[in-house]
Formats: structure tokens, C-alpha cells, sequence
């Protein structure tokens, strides 16, 4: 019989965090009581920073229109879409752009065309097939089913398919459905290096993800897409502990499990016990010194590493002579992509908008002082600086592990660590966004409640989108 009370302890309140404390208490009802422990603050990687006395997102930046959890937590939480501002793109090799967009759609197909062929129409279907097998997922989870690990998941969507684009590189699924080697290295590599600061070697369904990100509609929430993180664990009354989890130590009452998770805040070191445990921060080495105890088979380490990654903010004027235009009121673009060259010292840089948006605001003209975004994998020196801007008056440094080296990833890590024990952050080493952390945590509180009142008949279940045809 379940116990009156469930105590329940969520590690990070990012969006994962957030994500699964909400659905936890969407599922386990009033009895769950939720201690979420996030020692930097409410957020996680969704950050924003402040420049004249307004605040742009420093990271996390857009959602795509497929999004539907992130959907559903922006109109639960009565937030808006933040408006859109138009900009246009183009991709720098160092030396030239090689493809630049034009305010005409059919100029800008035409244009791929000549220098592509239909690459760009193969890169859509297969994209578009992806995503279509994708979104299966919200309906087995509409109907309550779970899957207790990354696999099991990814081949109820798609089969053997899903599991074997987790091993395989993105470049070679796209040359196989005959997408161009130029196409590859000019268009694809520049999304990778924007989205994921990896080259066109990161595994397939990583890639697809991405790229359909690139491709279709994205938003993002008016005064911050952390307002969401912050929105849900008000939402579930959440009591937020700031303080650093270093370990979870396993003991047993009544014949069940009982975790206990050591932590430590401002007041010294403490510890707390609790019926389950959600992780949602990287276990990897190089992201923490998180222990496990008394488990039985040890908690394995976690191969891989994570990839660094520097978010400068500048505000300042653009040197548009370093792109080929000498006069910077002709220069069109307001984010600039870069193909994979070994001289090139950024990934991207974007001309970004404040997260509160007027309805007179108007973006910044080129020779004017803008507030740029600029995305590398090392921290710019004072001559990279004076090489993409004539002057600036700030720069905002962000250092971060962001996503998983993809490369370096043989085998995906485990949902399930312990009974009631759970890894959020693996669905990472599949692909690495807002929404795919938004299912995973849906995932992770629909297996630990099926888990918790044995309703197995709802986990890792075969021949899904037949089952849930017959249920509709």
C-alpha cells in the first residue's frame, strides 16, 4: 500500500529539474514532497545577462515549434511568446560568405539550388522523417508508457533505426541519402558548430535534432525562457534547497529502498533521506565529484567527457570590413554562421534582442551600436575582439561545459541508476535541447510512477503506436 507521504529529492533546477518536479506532482499528487537542490540558482544553463539595463539570454536562446511540452508549460504558467524581430543569415568561411539569405524565399531557394542541387530538399525529408517518428513520443506519453532506458525509447520511435544514429556520425547518414560532400561542409557543419560548437562527426540523431531546429519556426518566451524553470517549481510548491548535492548514500527501510543525499550550502554540510532521488545534473568526471555509497553492484563511472564552450556578450560596433563590407550601413545580416575552418576563432555570432520586447522596439542598424552574441570554444583574446568589432563597451564571458563530446560517446548512459534512483541528464548523449530534456523528465516521472505501483504493463512496452491506436 503507498505511504501517506512520498519524499522525493530532485538534484538541479534547471529545466530538467523543474520539468520532472512538475510532472512527479502531476503524477504522484499531494502526496509527493519535493526538495529540489540547485546551488547556483533557478535555471540552470537557460542564464540571462544584463546589459544597459536589460536582460538578453546568454544561452538556451530558442525553441523550436515543435516543442509541445515547452508549449504546454508556457500557456500552464501564462507566459508569452516573445515577439519575433526578423534578421537575416549567412555563413562565413573566413575568408567569404558562402551562402547568404535574402529577404525573398524563392531567391533564397534558388540560390541553394545553384549551389547545391537538392541537397537541401534530401536534408528536409530526412529531417522531416525524423521528426514525423519523433513525435510519437507525446502520445505514448499522453497514454502513460515509459521506457527504462535511452535504447528502449529510441527504438519504440523509430526502431533499430534511432538506436544505431546514436553510433553513427550525422555526415555519413546524410552522404548515404545523397546529400552533397559541399553541402555537408558548408550548410551542415555550420549548424553543428552553432548548435552544438562539434563538428558534422556528431552522431546522427543529435545531428537531425539540430538541424530541425535550424530549419522550421522557433520562439522563445517573453522576459526569459528561465521563467519556465522558475514558473514550474512555484507551480508544484517545490521547497528549493541551495546547497551543492556531493553523493547519495543507499540504506533500507521496511524492505525498501531509502536514499540518502549528502549535500552541502552556505551553513556547512547536511544530509537528508528520501523515498526517490532524480538526477538532472552531468554525473560525467568532468562535470562533478558526485558519489555514490553501500550500492550493490557499485554505480559505475561515467565514460565520456563534455565539450567547453564561451558565450561572450558584447556590446559594441561591428567591424563589418573583417566580412567584406567596408561601409557597415550595407551589411544585411544579423547572425553569422562559420563553416569548419581551422583559422576561424568563433562558431557564431548572432545580433541579439532583449528577452522583453516592445512593440516599437526595432533592431539595431548595422553601423550602430548592437548587442552581439558571440558563441566559441575558447575565450576571446583582445585581438579576436578588435577583429569582429571596431570598439565595444562590454564584454559578458560565460564559460560552460555545454553539451557531451559526441565523438567521444561508445554507449549511452542509464535512466534507471537504483529502484528509485533516476539519471534525467543521460537523454543528453542522445541530443542535447529544451525539449529533448522536457521529455526526458516527462519519461523519468512516468517510469518512477509505474515503477512505484508495479504497473509494468506501462514500461518499455513493444509494438507501441499499435497499442495506442487500439486504446484511442
Amino acid at each position: 500500500r503507498p505511504r501517506p507521504s512520498l519524499p522525493a529529492a530532485v538534484v538541479g533546477a534547471g529545466l530538467g529539474g523543474s520539468a520532472v518536479a512538475y510532472f512527479l506532482q502531476q503524477h504522484f499528487g499531494p502526496q509527493v514532497q519535493l526538495d529540489v537542490y540547485e546551488p547556483v540558482g533557478v535555471g540552470g544553463r537557460l542564464a540571462t545577462v544584463t546589459v544597459n539595463k536589460q536582460q538578453y539570454e546568454s544561452r538556451g536562446a530558442s525553441i523550436h515549434a515543435l516543442s509541445l511540452h515547452m508549449q504546454d508549460f508556457v500557456k500552464i504558467l501564462g507566459l508569452k511568446h516573445r515577439r519575433e524581430v526578423a534578421g537575416k543569415s549567412a555563413i562565413f568561411s573566413g575568408e567569404h560568405f558562402v551562402l547568404e539569405e535574402t529577404d525573398w524565399y524563392l531567391l533564397n531557394l534558388f540560390r541553394l539550388w545553384w549551389h547545391y542541387g537538392i541537397s537541401f530538399l534530401r536534408l528536409q525529408m530526412w529531417v522531416e522523417e525524423v521528426m514525423e517518428k519523433f513525435m510519437r513520443i507525446y502520445k505514448y506519453q499522453a497514454h502513460g508508457y515509459a521506457f527504462s532506458s535511452l535504447e528502449e525509447l529510441l527504438r519504440s520511435l523509430g526502431g533499430d533505426t534511432f538506436v544505431n544514429m546514436t553510433q553513427r556520425s550525422v555526415a555519413e547518414s546524410l552522404l548515404e541519402v545523397g546529400v552533397t560532400q559541399r553541402f555537408v561542409d558548408d550548410v551542415i557543419a555550420a549548424v553543428l558548430r552553432s548548435s552544438y560548437g562539434q563538428s558534422v562527426l556528431v552522431p546522427a540523431f543529435a545531428g537531425a535534432m539540430s538541424l530541425a531546429g535550424a530549419q522550421g519556426s522557433t520562439w522563445a518566451v517573453e522576459g526569459g525562457n528561465k521563467l519556465v524553470c522558475s514558473g514550474l517549481l512555484k507551480l508544484t510548491k517545490a521547497n528549493v534547497i541551495p546547497a551543492r548535492v556531493t553523493g547519495v548514500s543507499l540504506h533500507s527501510s521496511e524492505g525498501r529502498a531509502l536514499y540518502q543525499v549528502h549535500y552541502e550550502g552556505s551553513e556547512g554540510q547536511g544530509s537528508a533521506f528520501y523515498d526517490m532521488v532524480v538526477v538532472t545534473t552531468p554525473l560525467h568526471p568532468s562535470r562533478s565529484n558526485f558519489t555514490f555509497e553501500n550500492f550493490e553492484p557499485p554505480i559505475a563511472d561515467f565514460p565520456g567527457a563534455f565539450q567547453p564552450s564561451v558565450t561572450s556578450v558584447v556590446h559594441g560596433y561591428l567591424n563589418s570590413s573583417y566580412f567584406g563590407f567596408p561601409d557597415p550601413k550595407l551589411f544585411p545580416f544579423a547572425s553569422i554562421l562559420t563553416t569548419d575552418t581551422p583559422d576561424l576563432f568563433f562558431n557564431a555570432m548572432d545580433n541579439i534582442c532583449p528577452v522583453n520586447i516592445s512593440a516599437a522596439f526595432r533592431r539595431k542598424q548595422p553601423q550602430e551600436a548592437a548587442v552581439w552574441r558571440v558563441l566559441s570554444q575558447q575565450p576571446l583574446d583582445k585581438q579576436q575582439l578588435k577583429t569582429l568589432f571596431r570598439s565595444y563597451y562590454s564584454v559578458q564571458v560565460t564559460e560552460w561545459q555545454a553539451y557531451p563530446r559526441y565523438d567521444a560517446a561508445k554507449s549511452l548512459p542509464p535512466i534507471v541508476l537504483h529502484e528509485n534512483l533516476f539519471y534525467l541528464s543521460s537523454v543528453e548523449w542522445v541530443a542535447s535541447s529544451m525539449e529533448m530534456i522536457a521529455v526526458a523528465a516527462k519519461n523519468v516521472a512516468l517510469l518512477a510512477y509505474n515503477r512505484w505501483y508495479q504497473d509494468l504493463e506501462k514500461i518499455d512496452q513493444k509494438d507501441l503506436m499499435h497499442k495506442v491506436k487500439t486504446e484511442l
